[in-house]
């Protein structure tokens, strides 16, 4: 436990130096962000306007809202997508020796507009599938679509960089990843990945603080202290959240480097890359 915390943290510390590198990375999490905030208004606002949430919950899915949750879940994963290869693609740029600007990343996500919506429309059909199969199964079930999603992360973890860099489509992207996967370090992941573990512990530590501010504030009937405490807390988790979807877009890169050219560079020792897989036996 304490080695894969030990590992986790310079993992942390390798993506971080990119990112001091290149502060600018953290402009495509905040676009994304502000993308599916947007989508969301623009699909739930008229749905509520439309009275279609009481529908839904009197007489369940029909035809017309599963189409629109399926057309909301397909822009959805096309925002994540586009920031995340725009993202991923500067982040090579940088540990190709480059020095990438925000108008690079867009450039290579906005040439890859066809692969990426593709992309998204097979995403969001395999999650409203995992989600429906989910829903209707209990148990044993239920633990076998997990499973399933989970694999499928797996199998597709280097997608978007392989769109950002090779002009290949969804599907032979997907296969592309996979083939990587296998090649490299075998199928099956050893664990969360570093970053996840890290964030998760500062995420666990804010709730904690942002919880003892709140009964501080109870305690001495302070309203403004209570509401200062939550809106720390709140920020602080956005800005963790900004930063940890940034050192993971970083260290995706990095992987898929390290996969496709047997190198990482910009502070990253392979070691790192290749202790987040062990080989199947």
């Amino acid at each position: 436990m304490w080695n894969r915390l030990v590992n986790s943290w310079e993992l942390v510390k390798a993506s971080y130096k990119v990112l001091m590198a290149d502060k600018e990375l953290v402009i495509f999490p905040i676009i994304s962000s502000i993308g599916l905030f947007i989508v969301s208004l623009a699909f739930l606002v008229p749905m509520a306007l439309g009275d279609m949430f009481s529908q839904i919950a009197h007489d369940g899915f029909g035809i017309i809202p599963l189409i629109i949750a399926f057309a909301f879940y397909i822009v959805q994963y096309f925002v994540i997508f586009y920031c995340n290869t725009a993202l991923v693609g500067a982040a090579l740029i940088r540990l190709r020796g480059g020095d990438p600007t925000v108008g690079d990343g867009l450039r290579i996500a906005s040439s890859r507009f066809v692969p990426l919506l593709g992309y998204a429309l097979i995403a969001a059909t395999v999650g409203m599938i995992l989600k429906a199969l989910s829903d209707k199964s209990n148990g044993l079930g239920r633990l076998v679509i997990n499973l399933i999603g989970m694999a499928w992360n797996i199998a597709t973890f280097l997608v978007v960089p392989i769109l950002a860099v090779e002009n290949v489509g969804p599907i032979e992207a997907i296969k592309r990843s996979v083939t990587l996967l296998k090649k490299t370090w075998g199928e099956q992941v050893a664990g969360n990945f570093g970053i996840g573990t890290i964030f998760g512990i500062l995420t666990f530590i804010i709730i904690l603080l942002a919880l003892g501010g709140a009964a501080i504030g109870l305690y001495f009937e302070s309203i403004p202290l209570l509401i200062a405490f939550v809106a720390v807390a709140v920020v602080g988790l956005m800005v963790v959240g900004l930063i940890q979807s940034t050192l993971t877009g970083i260290y995706v890169a990095a992987v898929y480097r390290y996969a496709v050219d047997g190198e990482v560079g910009a502070g990253f020792d392979p070691a790192m890359i290749q202790g987040a897989f062990t080989p199947r036996k």
